[in-house]
């Protein structure tokens, strides 16, 4: 009887601390802890900072968010959120370039979603001088600011371009890097800039490396929204290479990552990627969308949408085991369930006058 009893009572505590790690999961990613903090969004009006910033306000967090300063006050995609987001928010204009406004808009807050930065691939290959600026300059600009403020939290946006082209798949997060686009470049010399913060002034970040986000709000400049317009509204669907393969990744999904990291224990110094580990060729894609819109156009390769060769990135798949043992965060949507709301949302917007035009 005392083995038996023995075992059952060590079973007991087993499914006692299972319910308790389950029941901190729970309530760590559904955001209680958000309710008061002060946290900063840089970046905030575009694709994925604007979905952060309202699921911010949501969970009960006071946000800042900084902006890069325009004349006709223009927010970016917040303009398009809720009275109860637009509302709430305080915002503080400037440029990442600039230190001074960093400083401005980091103060006081607890925890920092550094999301600002250039972002346009092609566009990169004719302006890399102010990829540089912006995204290395103006990380290390955030990361004195995070510094001097005494700042609880950093949360740092990376790229899965980094990466380059697949040498191993999945991949995980000590995948060598290639610089495959000037991009890439900045957006490696960002990272390393928050990592040097880290060993040498002990700054409590975690740099996230999300695979392909995708969702409504998107660019038409990235391959989703390209497909899905043109599918929509033309009679020809023009793209580049049809055999690169992406993890795509639902902006929700995305946004609860970014949400888990800026609470979770144990991450400072890291650097966390997540995505579906699922891959999906651009061509397969395309196929989807067709078959979810329910139109079915023909498909040509247009060369100004081709990357330089040596600059194309092949492969990418994800490996989150790791963020997702730290977290027990976990992606929610299917790419069919992504897509379909992706369509759903352009379809409720007014038809676009030059849909298969090409976007920087």
């Amino acid at each position: 009887m005392r083995p038996s009893c023995a075992l059952s009572a060590v079973f007991l505590e087993i499914c006692a601390f299972s319910l308790v790690q389950s029941h901190f999961v729970y309530h760590f990613r559904s955001g209680m802890r958000y309710d008061g903090k002060r946290v900063l969004v840089t970046g905030a009006g575009g694709f994925i900072g604007s979905h952060l910033t309202e699921r911010l306000v949501e969970l009960g967090a006071q946000v800042r968010v900084f902006l890069r300063y325009n004349s006709r006050s223009r927010r970016g995609w917040l303009d398009d959120s809720p009275p109860p987001v637009r509302d709430g928010i305080e915002v503080v204009w400037g440029d990442l370039k600039d230190p001074e406004a960093v400083r401005a808009a980091v103060s006081d807050m607890e925890v920092v979603f550094h999301l600002g930065a250039l972002i346009a691939i092609p566009f990169s290959y004719q302006n890399p001088t102010d990829f540089f600026q912006t995204n290395v300059l103006g990380t290390m600009h955030v990361a004195n600011a995070c510094r001097e403020c005494r700042t609880a939290r950093v949360v740092h946006t990376s790229t899965s371009e980094v990466y380059g082209s697949a040498l191993t798949v999945p991949m995980t997060e000590d995948h060598p890097q290639t610089a495959q686009s000037p991009y890439a470049a900045a957006k490696i010399g960002a990272d390393r800039v928050m990592e040097s913060y880290y060993l040498s002034f002990s700054l409590p970040v975690v740099t996230l490396r999300p695979f392909n986000t995708y969702g409504p709000r998107q660019s038409e400049r990235a391959v989703i929204p390209t497909i899905v317009h043109q599918v929509l509204y033309d009679d020809m669907l023009k793209l580049g290479l049809l055999t690169p393969t992406r993890d795509f990744l639902y902006v929700k999904d995305t946004v609860a990552a970014f949400c888990t990291a800026g609470l979770a224990e144990g991450v400072d110094g890291k650097t966390l990627q997540f995505g579906t580990g699922i891959e999906t060729s651009i061509g397969d894609l395309a196929q989807k969308v067709m078959r979810l819109a329910g139109r079915e156009i023909p498909i040509r390769q247009e060369d100004i949408r081709v990357r330089p060769s040596s600059s194309e990135v092949d492969r990418l798949l994800c490996d989150a085991t790791a963020f997702q043992r730290l977290t027990g965060w976990r992606p929610e949507t299917t790419i069919d369930d992504g897509l379909g709301r992706v369509i759903d949302y352009y379809r409720s917007l007014p038809r676009p006058r030059r849909s298969g035009s090409f976007a920087l």
